[in-house]
């Protein structure tokens, strides 16, 4: 129920800040299914043994929910800090490592650019990991919640032109559906801790 923001000090681009491009948000496709599950079966033989789970995250996993084009995959490994037991296995199957965050849940980001596909590495019991996937069963689970999260997206991708710029412009609604969510469970509120 703590997010955390990571240390702003931290440069977390393997290869400099990403190029300028626009946010796309497409109607729902049911394709998508299929992307990641051909992904995820790549995964699992480069990472046979290392891949503690592979799970179908963000928007593309929420059936109904438009989203950017981007299939988003975490993958969970025993130490993330130990990049070699898993980059370069998929760097073979043509992902790039462009963002390393060790101070934040020690999240590395791979992405591949055809298909578009952003894997986001973390380690066991990950709290981001866990929002991923309680996130994502929510919204398809909760009609009202999609929409509102939806309506937000659209309204969001105005004016900007980074993924980064366009999460920060959505953030409000994202942490008010979390909070949602955790009261629905009996946890609470919201908490922030800054670095």
């Amino acid at each position: 129920m703590t997010f955390e923001d990571g240390d702003p000090d931290e440069n977390p681009w393997v290869f400099g800040q990403p190029k300028t491009e626009g946010i796309l948000i497409e109607p729902y496709c049911t394709e998508w299914v299929g992307l990641f599950e051909a992904q995820k079966g790549s995964i699992e033989k480069a990472l046979a043994g290392v891949a503690l789970a592979i799970e179908h995250v963000g928007s593309t996993a929420v059936p109904g929910l438009a989203a950017k084009p981007v299939i988003d995959i975490d993958v969970i490994v025993d130490d993330p800090d130990h990049e070699s037991s898993y980059v370069p296995a998929l760097t073979q199957l043509g992902y790039t490592l462009t963002v390393r965050e060790c101070s934040w849940y020690q999240h590395r980001m791979l992405r591949l650019e055809y298909p578009r596909v952003n894997v986001h590495v973390f380690g066991p019991n990950c709290p981001e990991h866990i929002r991923h996937k309680l996130f994502r069963d929510w919204l398809r689970e909760h009609s009202d919640d999609r929409k509102r999260y939806a309506d937000a997206k659209l309204l969001a991708k105005k004016a900007v032109s980074t993924a980064h710029d366009y999460n920060k412009s959505k953030q409000q609604v994202v942490r008010e559906i979390y909070r949602k969510i955790f009261e629905s469970c009996g946890w609470g509120a919201v908490r922030v801790k800054r670095a």
